[in-house]
Formats: structure tokens, sequence, C-alpha cells
């Protein structure tokens, strides 16, 4: 059985697009915390760089994640990304330990 997982994404929003994709991001917190796998999902910005965003997620499972990244919303969110997006979404998963 998987165990629960832990997923960081950084996005950096291009020049002048910070806003627009702070407002995106958080057009998936809704959502993603209905889904049945999600434990939390929440975003965050730097405070030291605003072009610079977070998603803090926990999953109860690797399945459950891999159905959250087929959605409708997130698929939307990764094809528009080239509009607001500086660089590709760099994603990290950890597993729980204690």
């Amino acid at each position: 059985m998987s165990q629960q997982l832990t997923v960081i994404a950084i996005a950096r929003a291009k020049p002048g697009k910070e806003a627009e994709l702070g407002k995106r991001l958080l057009a998936l917190v809704e959502p993603s915390r209905a889904e049945e796998g999600c434990i939390s999902y929440d975003i965050h910005q730097s405070n030291d760089d605003p072009a610079t965003w977070m998603a803090y997620e926990n999953w109860r499972s690797d399945e459950d994640l891999a159905l959250h990244f087929d959605t409708p919303y997130l698929r939307a969110f990764a094809e528009g990304g080239e509009e607001v997006l500086a660089e590709p979404v760099n994603i990290q998963k950890f597993t729980i330990k204690s």
C-alpha cells in the first residue's frame, strides 16, 4: 500500500504575470481539496520574490496524486502555463518518515 505523499511545487511567473499566476493557482485550491485523496492543499507566495509561488500538498497516496494530475482543472492549468510561467513548474515529491 502506498504511503502518504507530500508535494512541493514551485512556480515562477513571467515578469508582470505574478498576480495572474497567483489567481490561477488559487483557483486550484477548492477543487483539489475536494478530491478524496487530498489531505491538504495550500498555495504560498514568496516573501522575497513575488514571482515565486509554491503549492504545498499532502496526498493519501501516489495513486491519489496521479488522479489529481489527470483532473480537467489541473490539465487546463498546465495547458495555459506558457502564458504565465517563466519556466516549467518544479515538482518535488516527498514520502513522510515521521
